[in-house]
């Protein structure tokens, strides 16, 4: 599985962005995908799953009711709407596959995107 991030970009303290996550290969249905986020200085922290289905999501504490995640297998995509976002979002932000299920750590996943950067300033 191949997997490339978009729709990263600067925007304003409140704002919104939709992340993108395009994977290739026909298994893409059979697998829970999460984002992950690594700011500057930081370990790379998980940030939100759905499983394969997308009938099971969840989040990190520090993103809940902000952060959405869905997926199309149809369009083997995935998604991550980002609203009333915060200084501290900034990072860049990666696309995971894995097989695991819903997974809260990166060793959950097999596959990762390049990431996309995401900066929240005034």
């Amino acid at each position: 599985v191949q997997l490339v991030e978009s729709g990263g970009g600067l925007v304003q303290p409140g704002g919104s962005l939709r992340l993108s996550c395009a994977a290739s290969g026909r298994t893409f249905s059979s697998y829970a995908m999460g984002w992950f986020r690594q700011a500057p200085g930081k370990e790379r922290e998980f940030v939100a799953t759905i499983s394969w289905s997308g009938s099971d999501t969840d989040f990190a504490d520090s993103v809940k009711g902000r952060f959405t995640i869905s997926r199309d297998n149809a369009k083997n995509m995935v998604y991550l709407q980002m609203n009333s976002l915060k200084p501290e979002d900034t990072a860049v932000y990666y696309c995971a596959a894995g097989s695991y299920g819903l997974g809260f750590v990166s060793t959950h996943y097999d596959y990762w995107g390049q990431g996309t950067q995401v900066t929240v300033s005034s």
